[in-house]
């Protein structure tokens, strides 16, 4: 039987293309696509949002529907509404999948709050490439070792509202884990003025917002005599949201328990 999928955010591009995506894959079927109250796509057929030029019979509606035999959440919001949606999904009893980035310390506590009741899998990049990146990077750092001076440079579309991205961040953590390093005690965000000799710990994270870029992250390993560099480029969106639709096949096909997942887990690198 086909997973009944509800997808939050569902005018966004991303939900515009989680929506295309489910509609075309045999083990989905869309439920429910949700969009904030009053906005111009509320009532208005989910296909028709995502520009398929044919009706998927799903009107987009305001909050995630109660009773309605759900089996997945995917949220791709913003911070607050996430929070909201993993609390729904805590009440509902449904798994929740949440891309949105830039969620305050309170937005995670409640999230996390949730995924003691259900299973939530919170990833910062559901490319399969990006996590590939992730566990090379910490691999890197922890060979490369103390020496290295560490910089991460990202670019997004000028749309983008967070900064640095989510992916840049967990490109940071994963970097800090190999170096055995607080990400928030060696952390700068971009540099400007005086800011005297570089710390030889620091992890330097810049972001650039640009034109139509859909994600670019680099990250460099230099010392005196060489420099190395990791980078991950997409070109369309639908790596993430072919990744998140999987990772929601995984998060029900494997009946999973209360509790926090990765996409790493997901894809078995950890």
């Amino acid at each position: 039987m086909p997973i009944n999928v509800c997808i939050t955010g569902a005018a966004g591009r991303m939900g515009q293309r989680l929506i295309a995506l489910c509609a075309e894959d045999p083990e989905l079927r869309l439920a429910c696509a949700v969009e904030s109250p009053g906005h111009a796509a509320v009532g208005k057929d989910a296909g028709q949002i995502a520009g398929l030029g044919r009706e998927l019979n799903v009107p987009v509606t305001e909050r995630i529907p109660a009773g309605g035999g759900l089996g997945v959440i995917v949220d791709f919001t913003l911070h607050a509404a996430a929070a909201q949606h993993a609390e729904t999904a805590a009440a509902l009893g449904v798994p929740i999948v949440i891309g949105t980035t830039g969620l305050t310390d309170d937005e995670k506590r409640r999230v996390a709050e949730a995924a003691r009741r259900v299973p939530v899998l919170h990833a910062p990049n559901f490319s399969v490439g990006v996590n590939v990146l992730f566990k090379t990077a910490e691999m890197v750092a922890r060979t490369l070792g103390e020496a290295y001076n560490v910089e991460i440079v990202e670019a997004h579309h000028n749309q983008k509202v967070d900064a640095p991205s989510g992916t840049a961040l967990g490109l940071a953590e994963a970097i800090a884990r190999g170096l055995n390093r607080n990400l928030k005690d060696v952390a700068v965000y971009g540099r400007h003025g005086l800011v005297g000799k570089r710390p030889p710990k620091e992890i330097g994270i810049h972001a650039l917002r640009m034109g139509d870029v859909v994600g670019e992250h680099t990250a460099y390993f230099a010392i005196g005599g060489e420099r190395v560099e990791l980078t991950h480029k997409a070109s369309s969106r639908d790596t993430f949201a072919r990744g998140a639709l999987r990772a929601a096949k995984w998060l029900v096909r494997s009946n999973k328990g209360p509790g926090m997942y990765t996409m790493a887990q997901v894809l078995g690198l950890e």
